[in-house]
């Protein structure tokens, strides 16, 4: 019987945890990483930087020329580092098979639940916004070669406080 196997992907993270840590953030372009004036560059932007063209891995100074209003964050590594922990938990919670493939992403084998794949995924996917604040995309492979392409109802799921739309 094949695996089955949940690829969890914490929505621009860095930015997420940036705006539990001040929330007068939510709603405006910001981008976290280095200083544009020692060659930084974007590890995490808003989805309001994004509608100016932001990316992650640009230079610093092209996002600035991009969205001139653009607020600079530095890195706060140990909050990401302590919720990337609370999040794997999760994972752990649900099975011991957790690959961890970045801070904010990993993958675990539910194989051994037996449940409905989509019920396993979108109570996950609940589990982590409620209870962390923090948007995820969870999904499966639909075959042998999307592994980390969830369904497009997996992809986003509101912030804390708002019902999940499916």
């Amino acid at each position: 019987m094949p695996r089955i196997i949940l690829h969890l992907d914490l929505d621009a993270f860095f930015c997420a945890v940036e705006e539990l840590r001040d929330p007068s953030l939510r709603g405006k372009p910001f981008a976290v990483g280095g200083r544009p004036d020692e060659r930084g560059v974007v590890a995490s932007c808003s989805y309001a930087a994004r509608r100016f063209g932001v990316r992650s891995a640009m230079p610093m100074s092209r996002a600035l020329r991009l969205c001139p209003g653009l607020l600079v964050i530095s890195h706060h590594r140990g909050n990401y580092s302590e919720l990337s922990d609370q999040v794997m938990q999760r994972l752990c919670d649900l099975s011991p098979l957790v690959e961890q493939i970045s801070i904010d992403e990993a993958f675990v084998d539910i194989s051994d639940l037996h449940e409905d794949i989509r019920a396993i995924a979108v109570r996950l996917q609940k589990r982590v916004n409620d209870e962390l604040g923090l948007p995820c995309s969870v999904g499966w492979p639909q075959t042998s070669w999307s592994p980390r392409s969830p369904p497009r109802w997996a992809r986003r799921l509101p912030r804390k406080g708002c019902r999940p739309t499916l």
